[in-house]
């Protein structure tokens, strides 16, 4: 599904990202973890084709990761959102519903299937400037869902969220699996990665210094916290 060879990304002379290179499989759900600086979000702007590699090479599908194109099929979630408080939920998501060129009775049937999806019905036509952040999360999840991408990017998905609104996502995004989608994560959450993710690569310094399945990372009975920590400070030069 995802391929990353050799990749590097400069930013004059930082390296943010360093010779990173690994395959996400179709069905995946994947997290990419590391402290702040680590390269996560140049790694989520080069799939999203918002800027390009320096060296190096991502395929989406066999498709570069720059060409329009390879969006058509991906929905994303960025860790600051905003819903316009004019707007209720449903009209949110016929906005999104319109930028796929669904519209009529196909954008109402696609809006009504992503509604209770995220379990917003009889609340999604109430205005945003009501809503509580985990409603707002649901919609915009929701609106990532419309016309059910191949791939969906979420980038700090719980931030902010009280434990009950954690628990609610992590229920929406468990309930994908039997759409296929492929799933990339970026949180700081490590616990919800343990219950959420199948594959995990830790990043440090731009480069990749862990990647395997969750189980595997975890296989010696430390938390998935423990083996961060350990891998972060292992390479870390003071």
């Amino acid at each position: 599904m995802i391929v990353l060879d050799r990749v590097t990304k400069k930013f004059g002379t930082l390296k943010a990202v360093d010779d990173v290179s690994y395959q996400i499989h179709k069905g995946e759900f994947f997290a990419l973890l590391g402290p702040n600086g680590a390269g996560k979000t140049t790694i989520i702007k080069m799939l999203l084709g918002f800027i390009r590699p320096t060296s190096g090479s991502i395929n989406i599908n066999g498709v570069p990761s720059s060409e329009t194109r390879v969006r058509k099929n991906m929905g994303y979630i960025a860790e600051r959102h905003m819903i316009p408080p004019y707007l209720s939920g449903f009209e949110y998501l016929h906005r999104h519903a319109s930028l796929i060129g669904l519209s009529g009775k196909k954008a109402r049937l696609e809006v009504e299937r992503v509604v209770e999806l995220v379990s917003m019905s009889g609340i999604e036509k109430k205005k945003s400037a009501g809503y509580s952040k985990g409603m707002k999360q649901r919609i915009v999840i929701a609106g990532a869902l419309i016309g059910t991408p191949d791939l969906l990017i979420l980038d700090e998905p719980v931030s902010g969220l009280d434990p009950m609104g954690i628990r609610d996502i992590r229920n929406i995004i468990d309930s994908l699996r039997r759409y296929e989608i492929t799933i990339v994560l970026n949180s700081h959450l490590l616990s919800e990665v343990e219950k959420t993710c199948d594959t995990a690569a830790i990043m440090h310094n731009g480069k990749i210094v862990a990647k395997d399945s969750i189980d595997a990372i975890m296989a010696h009975g430390e938390s998935l916290e423990d083996v961060f920590v350990k891998h972060v400070t292992q390479n870390t030069q003071y």
